[in-house]
């Protein structure tokens, strides 16, 4: 079987870890993690970082990397997958990413550049979101450059704020650095599926088990360790929602069902951002998955 690098994708709850460890027992693999809140330390049942009794014995990459209060950076992480990649292909072994984020998986599959950045710039524009909120720096760069507008939600201000820097700093569209999908690394990537009724039945039923699983106690037990100072981690689903409640902002309950709702939102963000790849081929989640998927790849 020539393949050299395989990736796993698509949206929460489709089941991407078990379809990534079967590949992986199946190929002689490593599975390199491709989700952005996984790489922090003690997120576990909140992200469903798949635990170590569950790996059946594939070693797994990139989790556990960060503590609660780094900011997340794709560029820190691409340097990090690809040395994990080339390490596991050195040793003659097949990397299999697995993973939902789309910029994440992208960085580590090398179509991403990295413009530097610029110190005056970004507190400037930081400064601007602090005291006007996102919505207008949006409004800018729908302006300057609408296919990056289109592709960052109005609400995230960290991002704005970057492509806002990087056009800027580079008199280039932020777009620009999202290059066609006909460059970056060979692989072949696996896209999981499911009918949106199930897919929201998995997402409510995987937030039921989080909270009976204690989740509550491990944010605040993170929270304690400077969750609340993480710029990402603190914003991550489910974290921010119980931090919340924490705070006095909601009671338990409503924190769950915010959470359950942000997951659904999410979900479908992820399948609009996966289905414009037309490297990936698609596989409906369910019966014998790990069978078709080793089928597609031979």
């Amino acid at each position: 079987m020539d393949t050299h690098l395989v990736a796993v994708v698509g949206a929460t709850a489709t089941g991407k870890s078990g379809l990534g460890i079967a590949l992986a027992r199946a190929l002689g693999g490593e599975v390199v993690n491709a989700d952005s809140m996984q790489l922090y330390q003690g997120m576990d049942i909140g992200t469903a970082k798949e635990p170590a009794a569950a790996r059946q014995g594939v070693p797994h990459h990139l989790l556990d990397v960060w503590p609660v209060t780094q900011t997340a950076n794709v560029a820190d992480y691409q340097k990090l997958a690809r040395t994990a990649i080339e390490d596991i292909a050195a040793r003659g072994r097949i990397p299999v990413l697995v993973g939902g984020s789309g910029l994440y998986i992208r960085a580590a599959l090398g179509d991403l550049e990295f413009p530097g950045t610029d110190d005056e710039i970004r507190a400037r524009l930081e400064s601007e979101l602090a005291a006007d909120g996102s919505i207008g720096l949006h409004q800018r760069l729908q302006a300057a450059d609408p296919a990056a507008a289109a592709a960052i939600l109005p609400s995230n201000g960290r991002r704005i704020v970057r492509a806002l820097e990087v056009i800027e700093l580079s008199g280039r569209p932020f777009s620009a650095t999202l290059p066609g999908y006909d460059s970056g690394r060979p692989a072949v990537q696996v896209g999981l599926t499911i009918d949106r009724p199930e897919l929201d039945r998995r997402i409510e039923e995987r937030v039921g088990r989080m909270w009976a699983a204690g989740f509550e106690a491990e944010v605040r037990a993170l929270a304690a360790v400077g969750l609340r100072e993480g710029r990402t981690a603190s914003r991550a689903l489910g974290y921010q929602q119980v931090l919340r409640a924490l705070d006095g902002e909601w009671t338990p309950e409503q924190s769950r069902e915010e959470t359950a709702r942000a997951t659904r939102r999410f979900a479908r963000r992820q399948e609009s951002w996966f289905r414009r790849d037309p490297r990936i081929t698609w596989l409906a989640s369910g019966e014998d998955l790990a069978t078709r998927a080793l089928a597609l790849l031979k």
